[in-house]
């Protein structure tokens, strides 16, 4: 069985709606892990810990609604290139955490 498959038979095991619950969860809990981090009261270990649960649970998704690779690949170019572009025009505020 292939990664993608594997992938497609847990969110349909459990269900898109659950899937979208339990990314909410994975996502507070890499931020917990980061904070800890900052604080010195964490290691790595967890943040990629949290991280992999976080990228699971979204390639889940991804296979569930069947969004190829290469999109989000375009999208993810874009959207860098953009955030460069708008801090060279000076769009965020770095103080007021626009």
């Amino acid at each position: 069985m292939s990664d993608d498959e594997k992938l497609l038979e847990i969110v349909e095991y459990f269900g898109i709606g659950n899937q979208q619950r339990k990314l909410e969860e994975e996502v507070f809990e890499l931020q917990e892990s980061i904070i800890k981090f900052e604080n010195g009261i964490g290691d790595i270990k967890e943040i990629i810990t949290e991280l992999t649960d976080v990228s699971i649970i979204l390639d889940q998704i991804q296979e569930f609604y069947a969004i190829d690779d290469s999109e989000i690949c375009d999208e993810y170019i874009y959207k860098l290139d953009r955030t460069i572009e708008r801090i060279k025009e000076g769009y965020y505020d770095k103080d007021k955490g626009k």
